[in-house]
């Protein structure tokens, strides 16, 4: 397979890239040089090529070579556009049309034309548009960071932005475009493209891109490192709190600096460690960065934090281990306020290297801290609160040291081999589509957690059993959303489902032609729409005693998600009743309760699905192991209980027609269905 990868923004080149020597010199281009690298170990990928803009000007020569080799099956190569000079993200759109003119020119040059283009950022996206449009190549797109959220973050600043306003265009038609669009987590997936007319959740796919953290797990101090930063302060033994980010206001690096100012017994606590870019004279840095910088300083200046701030002008990108040491060793923080993270490579590595972590709730530091637990989360527009959680973490030593552990649960979580192989399969998969079964048999519905997935022998027998059943359609059934149910699907090498019932049935996803991508039921969200209304419920449990709400990636538009024991679910029942509210309140495994439309659950979705397919009951096939399951273990004739089954369920009065396998997991699957099988064949 030969990928081309589409880069535009920033300076590009195969090693040694200076980080924020310009607004656009961010995390995208280690993103994209790591994929390359651990993409390039893979046998089935031949060629491997980033073409990006070729340009003169006072940032160095480098950006002017047309080509630079980085291994033996990956070149970057630079093409010449419009204008000869650097172009920041702003003016790119100016360069789209000559920049792919000049690409299908390169293309037509090569003895092979690539099988598949890989865009990141929007612009690359609109170059590979015009690609796909003349020479039929398909395109991958991602976003790294989008307009739309920028626009939030602007409030009405945004208003009458021209250059704003063409960039969420732009972003609406690559949504529209792409084959598949990958992104770095679940808010980008589930929150910050919903705001699009073109999002399509299930053309969207989540692969948290890797990092090589061995370097930094054995990060050791370096004494030109603690002498830079030591120099600004007058106790440099204390704790200290460090913020590595390019300066841009997106960063909201100025709203730490307030933060640490305006809390008394922060600055008694700790010191303020603010790596910010590379810079010499600001005067002569991009607007952007001019201004945070500024803004820095000023705040400095407000607070009167000499001695406790320390703001360093530049460091190696070879020092950032050291950087990450100098804190841990003095018992510091890592904190990382952005307005909007879409991923958080800087977090990965601190926690790695032994920090705890205060991050922004807005953005892909939500899933590295739910993954990993290993530090919290806060408004980053509420100073206050990025305070207070420096000083709480700081004042629990034990609360500190669970974040060192789960810190270390980072390397195994967000690795850049799992990634390559994940991100092979799907673009292997969209060249080569196995359509799902038009027609099919049987089918078969199961849960994920604890009864698909939990154990990886199990579900390699699965694996090889589903490849032998010819007829039969495979479906999910789960409490989790749709992108956080492929994700463990994924990373688990799970058969592709057919069909995926996801949010505890309140949403369904049929599998497209090409087998790869997905298409929300239409009907379905009508029919769970129907006197369905969410504020009114979510009014009506404000405040009711013992109830908490999950996170809020959990809360869906026909999903509201709580923690709550049994008695808290008849609670709930008694005030949504009383409120006049017509829902489904499910509540499983002790603890976790989700109020649903009257017409959702798991066990109505598989009806609705096997009404689509024509099939008779005795040709459905459900299987469980926990309280989310009940409804469709109930709803099903055939209806199996894993033997790890919880909730007490093989004791339900309402499941005794249930089969309860003696058998855990995907093999409970197996038997299940064997079983049901045998009961048919010897009735019929």
């Amino acid at each position: 397979m030969f990928i081309l990868h589409i880069a535009l923004q920033g300076c590009l080149r195969g090693g040694g890239v200076v980080f924020g020597l310009t607004a656009d010199t961010g995390g995208h281009i280690r993103y994209l040089l790591d994929l390359m690298a651990a993409s390039s170990q893979d046998v089935g990928i031949d060629r491997i090529v980033v073409a990006t803009r070729l340009f003169h000007g006072t940032h160095g020569p480098d950006y002017a070579v047309p080509e630079e080799r980085i291994s033996d099956k990956v070149a970057l190569v630079r093409l010449a556009s419009a204008s000869p000079a650097y172009r920041s993200k702003e003016e790119m759109h100016a360069e789209v049309r000559s920049f792919a003119r000049t690409l299908m020119d390169w293309i037509a040059a090569q003895p092979r034309v690539p099988d598949l283009i890989h865009a990141h950022y929007v612009d690359a996206a609109s170059v590979a548009a015009i690609v796909q449009d003349e020479l039929g190549i398909p395109f991958v797109f991602t976003a790294h960071s989008l307009g739309r959220v920028k626009a939030s973050m602007l409030g009405s600043e945004a208003e009458g932005c021209p250059d704003l306003a063409r960039r969420i265009a732009a972003e609406e038609s690559a949504l529209a475009r792409a084959s598949l669009v990958i992104a770095s987590s679940r808010d980008e997936a589930e929150v910050q493209y919903a705001d699009y007319a073109e999002y399509d959740p299930g053309r969207i796919r989540v692969l948290p891109p890797g990092s090589d953290l061995a370097r930094f797990t054995a990060a050791v101090p370096l004494a030109r490192v603690d002498a830079t930063i030591d120099r600004f302060l007058n106790d440099p033994t204390k704790p200290a709190l460090l913020a590595l980010a390019r300066p841009v206001a997106r960063k909201n690096l100025g709203a730490l600096v307030r933060a640490y100012g305006e809390s008394p017994a922060l600055q008694a606590r700790a010191n303020l460690v603010l790596m910010a870019g590379t810079r010499g004279d600001i005067d002569a840095l991009d607007g952007d960065m001019a201004a945070t910088l500024r803004e820095i300083l000023m705040l400095i200046d407000r607070y009167d934090l000499y001695g406790r701030v320390a703001y360093p002008k530049t460091h190696d990108p070879d020092e950032v281990p050291a950087l990450y040491a100098y804190a841990r060793l003095r018992g510091g923080l890592f904190v990382n306020p952005a307005l909007n993270e879409p991923f958080g490579l800087t977090l990965l590595e601190a926690s790695a290297a032994g920090l705890p972590l205060v991050a922004t709730d807005s953005g892909g530091p939500n899933d590295i801290v739910e993954t990993c637990g290993n530090g919290l989360l806060v408004d980053p527009r509420a100073p206050d609160a990025v305070a207070a959680a420096c000083l709480r973490i700081l004042g629990d030593p034990v609360l500190y040291a669970r974040c060192v552990a789960g810190g270390t649960r980072a390397a195994a979580a967000y690795d850049w081999d799992r990634h390559a192989a994940q991100y092979h399969v799907l673009l292997r998969a969209l060249l080569t589509p196995v359509p799902p079964l038009g027609m099919p048999r049987q089918l078969l519905v199961c849960d994920i957690d604890n009864t698909l997935v939990g154990c990886a022998a199990a579900l390699g027998i699965f694996r090889r059993w589903r490849s032998r059943q010819a007829g039969l359609a495979f479906g999910v059934a789960t409490g989790r959303s749709f992108h956080s149910a492929m994700a463990v699907l994924e990373q688990q090498d799970s058969p592709r489902p057919q069909i995926m019932i996801t949010s505890v049935g309140s949403e369904i996803y049929h599998l497209d032609p090409n087998g790869v991508t997905y298409t929300a039921d239409a009907a379905w969200r009508a029919v769970v729409s129907t006197d369905w209304d969410r504020s009114g419920v979510h009014a009506a449990l404000s405040g009711l005693d013992g109830l908490v709400p999950q996170g809020p990636l959990e809360q869906r538009g026909h999903k509201l998600s709580y923690f709550g024991d049994a008695a808290t679910a008849e609670r709930v029942r008694a005030r949504l009743a009383w409120a006049g509210c017509r829902a489904n309140v499910i509540h499983s495994h002790g603890r976790y309760l989700d109020v649903l439309p009257e017409a959702a659950s798991k066990g109505t979705a598989v009806s609705h699905v096997r009404a689509l397919y024509g099939l008779p009951e005795r040709a459905v096939f459900v299987a469980g192991d926990s309280g989310n399951d009940v409804e469709m273990l109930r709803a099903q004739a055939q209806a199996i209980i894993v033997a790890n089954y919880s909730d007490d369920l093989a004791s339900n009065a309402t499941l005794q027609h249930s089969y309860v396998a003696r058998a855990s997991h995907a093999r409970g699957i197996i038997e299940g269905v064997g079983h049901f099988r045998r009961m048919l064949a010897n009735a019929g």
